[in-house]
C-alpha cells in the first residue's frame, strides 16, 4: 500500500492480511477487556460461580452499548472507505465527524437510561436474589465508562478504515494491557472483588478512547476529526444509521438471545446453567475473534475497490475471506468437540459447572463452520453499502430463528436446557446458508456483470 493506503494497488490478499494481522490481534486484545474480568472472577475463593453468573447477567446491557457503537462506527466507516476510494476526502471527514457526534450523544443517553432501569432489567435478564448483588455491583461501575466504550469501539473503525491497522491494534492494546495489570491488583490485592474488575475495565476503556481521539485529531491521520465536521447532517445521519443498522441489529439481537437464554435456563436449570451459558459465551468471544478479524479487515479493502470500480478485486477479497473463515471455523469446531474441558477451565474450575458445560458445549458448537458463512455474507453486504440485505440477515438468524427456538425447544420432547443450546447450531445452518446463497445470487453476479 502507498502512504495514502490506496487499496486499489498491490495484492488484494496482501492488503487484507496487512490489515488482518493487527486487526485480529486487536480483536483478541479487545476480547480480553471482558474475558480477563471473567477469568479472574472465576478464581475468587468465595462465591466464584455466583459472581461469574452475575457478570453474565450484565452481558445484555453491555451488548446494547456495543450495538450502538456498531450502529455509528460500523455504519460510518464503510461509507468513509467508499468516499475515500472515490477521492472525496472532505465527505469522508464529514462522515467521520457526524459519527463521532452520534457516538458521544448516544453514549450519554444510554448511561442515564441504564442507570434508571438497571434493577428491573437485571431481573428481566434472569437474575435471582443470589446473583443480583454481584450483577448490580459490576454494571453500576461499568456504566460510568460506557461513553468511553462507545467512542473507543466506534472511532477505532475509522482508524482501520484508513488502513492504519497497527495504530488500530495499539489503540486496543493500550487499554487491554492496562486492564490486565489492574484486574489482579484491584480484585485480589485490594480485595475489591467484582467491583475491582469493573473499575479496571472503566479506566482501561477511558485510556483507549483518549488515545484514539488523539490520533484522529493529530498530524499522522489521513482523515482528520475536525470540529466543523461534527455538525450533524440529516442526509449523512440517515446513511450512517442505514448501513450501521446491520451491525446494530447483530449486536442487539445478540442481547435478545442472551436474555432469552438466561431466562429460559433459569427456569429449566437455575443459576448453574446461567453460569454455563456465561462460560460458553466467553469461549465464543475468543474463538470467534479471528473470523471477525478477517471479515472486518476485508471490509475497507472491498469498500475502497468498490468505490474505485475495481470489481475483480472485490471478488478476490470475497473469495479469500470465505476460504480462510470456513477453514478456521472447521478446525476450531474439532478442537471444541474433542477438548471442551480445556476451554471451560479457562473460566471456572468447579466440578459441577464443568460437568454440566461439557455436553452443552458439544451441542451449542455443532457445525460451527456454518457460522462463518453468515459472517462472510454480512461483511460483503456492509462493505458494499447493501444495507437492506445486511439488516435482513442480521434479523433472520437471531431474532427470527434463535429467539423463538430458544423459547420453544426446551418444551419439546423434554429437551429442557439442551433445547436452549440446540437453537444455536440450527440457526447457523439455516441463517448461514441463506445469507451466503443470497450474496452469491445478488452481489457476486452484479460484480461479475460490471467487471
Amino acid at each position: 500500500m502507498t502512504q495514502t493506503n490506496d487499496f486499489s494497488k498491490g495484492s488484494v490478499v496482501g492488503n487484507i492480511i496487512k490489515l488482518a494481522i493487527p486487526m485480529t490481534l486487536a480483536q483478541l486484545v479487545n476480547v480480553l477487556y471482558n474475558i480477563v474480568d471473567r477469568m479472574y472472577i472465576g478464581l475468587l475463593p468465595k462465591d466464584a460461580t455466583l459472581a461469574l453468573t452475575g457478570m453474565g447477567l450484565t452481558l445484555p446491557i453491555i451488548t446494547i452499548i456495543i450495538a450502538f457503537a456498531n450502529l455509528f462506527g460500523m455504519g460510518g466507516a464503510p461509507l468513509c472507505s467508499i468516499a475515500r476510494g472515490r477521492g472525496e476526502k472532505e465527505e469522508a471527514e464529514a462522515i467521520m465527524g457526524n459519527s463521532f457526534t452520534l457516538l458521544l450523544s448516544t453514549g450519554l443517553i444510554i448511561t442515564i437510561v441504564c442507570f434508571l432501569l438497571k434493577r428491573p432489567m437485571l431481573y428481566l435478564f434472569g437474575a435471582s436474589d443470589a446473583t443480583y448483588p454481584f450483577a448490580n455491583q459490576y454494571i453500576s461501575i461499568y456504566l460510568l465508562g460506557s461513553v468511553f466504550v462507545m467512542l473507543g469501539l466506534g472511532m477505532n473503525s475509522f482508524i482501520n478504515a484508513q488502513g492504519f491497522g497497527k495504530i488500530g491494534m495499539f489503540s486496543v492494546v493500550i487499554g487491554a494491557v492496562t486492564n490486565i495489570i489492574l484486574d489482579p491488583i484491584l480484585i485480589f490485592v485490594f480485595d475489591m472483588g467484582i467491583q475491582g474488575a469493573a473499575i479496571a475495565t472503566v479506566i482501561s476503556q477511558m485510556i483507549s478512547a483518549l488515545w484514539i481521539l488523539r490520533f484522529l485529531t493529530g498530524k499522522k491521520t489521513i482523515l482528520k476529526l475536525r470540529r466543523k465536521t461534527m455538525r450533524l447532517s440529516l442526509q449523512r445521519v440517515k446513511a450512517i444509521t442505514g448501513l450501521g443498522m446491520s451491525g446494530f441489529i447483530m449486536a442487539a439481537t445478540n442481547g435478545a438471545v442472551q436474555i432469552a437464554c438466561n431466562t429460559t435456563l433459569q427456569s429449566y436449570g437455575g443459576d448453574l446453567y446461567v453460569g454455563v451459558m456465561t462460560v460458553i459465551n466467553s469461549i465464543r468471544e475468543i474463538i470467534g475473534m479471528p473470523v471477525s478479524g478477517i471479515t472486518n479487515s476485508a471490509q475497507p479493502v472491498m469498500g475502497f475497490n468498490y468505490g474505485a470500480s475495481e470489481y475483480k478485486r472485490v471478488k478476490k477479497a470475497i473469495k479469500f475471506m470465505a476460504v480462510t473463515s470456513i477453514t478456521y471455523t472447521t478446525v476450531i469446531w474439532g478442537l471444541l468437540n474433542w477438548f471442551p474441558e480445556f476451554f471451560i477451565r479457562l473460566f471456572n474450575h468447579e466440578s459441577e459447572l464443568i460437568e454440566a458445560a461439557i455436553p452443552a458445549m458439544r451441542i451449542y458448537y455443532f457445525g460451527f463452520f456454518m457460522m462463518s458463512l453468515q459472517f462472510v455474507g454480512q461483511a460483503t453486504f456492509v462493505a458494499l453499502g447493501k444495507s437492506k440485505y445486511a439488516i435482513f440477515f442480521s434479523l433472520l438468524r437471531k431474532a427470527i430463528i434463535v429467539v423463538p427456538l430458544t423459547l420453544l425447544l426446551p418444551q419439546i420432547a423434554n429437551l429442557g436446557t439442551n433445547g436452549v443450546f440446540l437453537a444455536e447450531p440450527i440457526s447457523n445452518f439455516l441463517g448461514g446458508a441463506a445469507c451466503i446463497i443470497t450474496m452469491f445470487f445478488t452481489v457476486w453476479r452484479e460484480l461479475g456483470d460490471k467487471s
